[in-house]
This record gives structure tokens, sequence and C-alpha cells, in this order.
């Protein structure tokens, strides 16, 4: 069995050939390495840094000129919109004169007005409304709900570091499972299972080291599986900046700085008294290589695949979740 080749740098070509291939049912077992103890512990670390309150509501494109970007977080309903100089803003998504779903209504010149009888909202307070603080960062905007957090707030969201805008490629993929924040990032804290669950993307996983580090961090060296036995090795590092955070960063190999942010926003609770959470996902891809200008370029092509591929993967995270919850719910949780 071929031991994973730790990439040193970008090589000339992005792509690699796997040699001697190990088969699924033959690469080395990971579940002595994973401990749920381990897991526990960095999900618990997780949990003690703070929000400020901050959640993911879904990206920025998501949020028109003409039509506002409902959801209900926690339970709370919260409507965003943009006003006429682009600037978001949000606030409870009940109109305040008979509640109204304000997510259904129009945008017009900045001001979102109410569908059943025309109440506008610029966006300050009035009659009873009260805007939530909101954030745009480019990539995905952000809900201050400080009821709700129970932190304290912070002006602004821990945005993670990302690649220069101009020099990357966005996409953002959204699913919703049946499951709670904590199942989600316990999931992304297992970076074990990678070969085992999605054997359709990554090979040769081996987590080299964590959490370790100032930064908490799980180390991993795995190699993107594109075609066959052609393969893209990378060197990734996952860390857990917040309670509902985790990102992957490549240090090392091609795409050196991209990143992945896993943000796991709690929704409420569905009919049967289970809670559901949203997954947002942001992956932001980034290349030194010339030939990137043209992956830039066809960006509005490149986003769909990548929120396909991300999609495709949480079918599977989101099973994990999901069982993960429902093992705990019932005490029958072995971790």
């Amino acid at each position: 069995m071929d031991a994973p080749r730790r990439p040193a740098g970008r090589g000339r070509f992005p792509l690699s050939l796997r040699r001697r291939p190990v088969a699924w049912e033959r690469q080395r077992p990971t579940w002595r390495d994973a401990a749920p103890s381990v897991i526990a512990g960095a999900l618990e670390r997780a949990r003690s840094r703070p929000s400020g309150n901050w959640y993911a509501v879904g990206a920025s494109r998501d949020v028109g000129r003409d039509r506002p970007l409902g959801r209900t977080v926690a339970g709370t309903e919260v409507v965003l919109w943009r006003a006429t100089d682009g600037r978001l803003r949000g606030g409870p998504g009940a109109c305040p004169h008979l509640g109204a779903p304000l997510k259904d209504s129009p945008v017009r010149c900045g001001t979102l007005v109410c569908h059943w009888h025309g109440l506008g909202l610029d966006g300050g307070p009035f009659a009873g409304w009260e805007p939530y603080p909101v954030y745009d960062d480019g990539v995905l905007v952000w809900v201050r709900l400080d009821r709700v957090g129970g932190e304290e707030p912070l002006a602004r969201p821990r945005v993670p570091v990302r690649p220069a805008a101009a020099d990357a490629v966005a996409a953002v993929y959204t699913g919703v499972g049946r499951c709670a924040p904590d199942d989600v990032v316990a999931n992304r804290l297992d970076p074990w299972h990678g070969a085992w669950f999605h054997p359709y993307s990554f090979v040769d996983l081996t987590v080299a080291d964590g959490p370790a580090g100032p930064q908490d961090a799980f180390t991993v060296d795995v190699s993107f599986k594109v075609a066959g036995r052609l393969v893209v090795p990378v060197r990734a590092e996952f860390t857990a900046p917040g309670p509902r955070t985790v990102v992957m960063r490549i240090t090392e190999g091609e795409g050196v700085g991209s990143v992945v942010e896993t943000h796991a926003t709690p929704l409420g609770t569905d009919a049967s008294g289970r809670p559901r959470t949203a997954v947002v996902e942001a992956v932001v891809a980034a290349s030194a290589r010339p030939g990137f200008a043209v992956a830039r370029a066809a960006a509005p092509l490149l986003r769909p695949l990548m929120r396909a591929t991300a999609g495709r993967l949480w079918r599977d995270d989101m099973a994990y979740a999901e069982r993960r919850w429902e093992l705990r719910s019932s005490g029958r949780f072995p971790g």
C-alpha cells in the first residue's frame, strides 16, 4: 500500500497520476484514529469560541435589487434586501401591520413594500418594526440576533481569511437537514471519514496531525479525485474558528489559500420537534497558475458545478449528521 505523498508545493502540472491505487476495501482503516474523544474535544473547544451572535444566512448573490431573501434563524423570521446604493438591510420577516411574510414582498427603489397592504420599509425603525444588524462580506450575508445568541455582541462576524475576490472564484451551497448545528460541525471535525465515506471525491487521505498548534488545526494530506487515476494532491488544515463554523484551507499543493467554509445555522424545529439546521457552505477557490484567469472568466459556468459538487458531498454528510443527532437524542450515541 502506497503512503500518501505530502505535497511540498505547486508542481508543473496540477494533476498527478496514482501509480498503484489502493482499492477502497484495502485502504488503511481509520476508526482507531478517529477517536470519539478527539472529535468531542474539538467540538467542545469550537463551542467555547465567540460568534458575537452572528449567523450566516446565505449567499450575497441571493440578495438582489428587486427581491428580498427570507430565512428563519433559530425560530426567528428574518428578511434581507438591498437599499438603492446596494447596502444590505434586514430585520424581522413579519410585517408590523398584520404579519404578512415580507420574504414574498417586492423591493422598489430600495424600499421593501409589503404585498398585503403596501406598508414600506426602508431599513429604519418604523411602526414597531426594528432592524437587525446585518453584514455582507462579499460572499455571504449575515444577521446578528442578540436575543437568540445570548453572547456579547460583536460589531461584525468573524469572517475567515479568504483569497482576494479578484483572484478567486466563489460559490455558495445551501442545504437543510434534521439535526443540530453541533452535528454538522462534528462531521467536519472528523476528517478521517473522507476517503471511506466519499471515495468518489477523496483518496489517499491521511490525518497527519491534529488537533494541534495555536489554531487547533487538523492537518490532512488528501488527493481530490478527478477521473480514473488522475488526482490533485494537497495538504489542508481544518479549523473551527467559531461554534458553528469549520474552515478547510489548502496550505500546500494546488490552490494554496483556497478555502471551504462550512457554517451551520439553526433554523428551528419541524412538526415532530426535530431540530433543523441549514448548511451554508462557501467554496472560495484560487490558484497562482496563469490559466486560472480563464476559470475566473468562466465563473458563471463554474459556480453551478461547484455547488453541485458540494451538494453531492453533503447528501452523504447530512446523512452522517442526521444519524448522529438521532443516536444522541435517543441516548444511543457511542461517542
